[in-house]
């Protein structure tokens, strides 16, 4: 018996056009089905969680890539209260960000990140890492 893949819903939150270009790309590749939103800033982040505003039909997604250096709302503001709220906190919040420091890292697993990935600088590596992401994420982890 096949099992049908169900599509996920993807909340990006990325203010690097070109990263997120990659991520796009990466994430529509044949395979699993992605339904994938964006957003540019923390504020933006939060009105599409709290579907206000332009968001107002906005899908819960089932998980979030957050970068932490968004622009009106740092990525740990972000992270910090959609944890600390009961209808999002089961959202898995995957950190995805230029950002090596042991500090950042402890940080936003303290403030209970899924998982901290790093942005590779090489293209190849950035998509193999996006990839890998979407078959964990989207392939063996069951999901809320």
């Amino acid at each position: 018996m096949v099992q049908k893949i169900k599509e996920i819903n993807v909340l990006l939150a990325e203010d690097n056009p070109g990263d997120v270009f990659i991520i796009k790309a990466a994430l529509n590749e044949n395979g699993i089905p992605c339904q994938l939103a964006e957003v540019s800033d923390g504020e933006e982040t939060m009105k599409f969680l709290y579907q206000e505003g332009n968001y107002s039909n906005s899908i819960r997604p089932n998980v979030i890539i957050l970068d932490l250096n968004l622009p009106k709302k740092h990525g740990f503001d972000v992270l910090k209260e959609i944890k600390e709220n009961e209808e999002l906190k089961t959202i898995p919040i995957v950190i995805l960000t230029s950002s090596k420091s042991e500090k950042d890292i402890l940080k936003s697993y303290s403030l209970h990140a899924s998982c901290y990935l790093t942005k590779p600088v090489n293209l190849s590596e950035f998509t193999a890492t996006i990839k890998s992401l979407k078959n964990f994420w989207f392939k063996f982890v069951q999901l809320p």
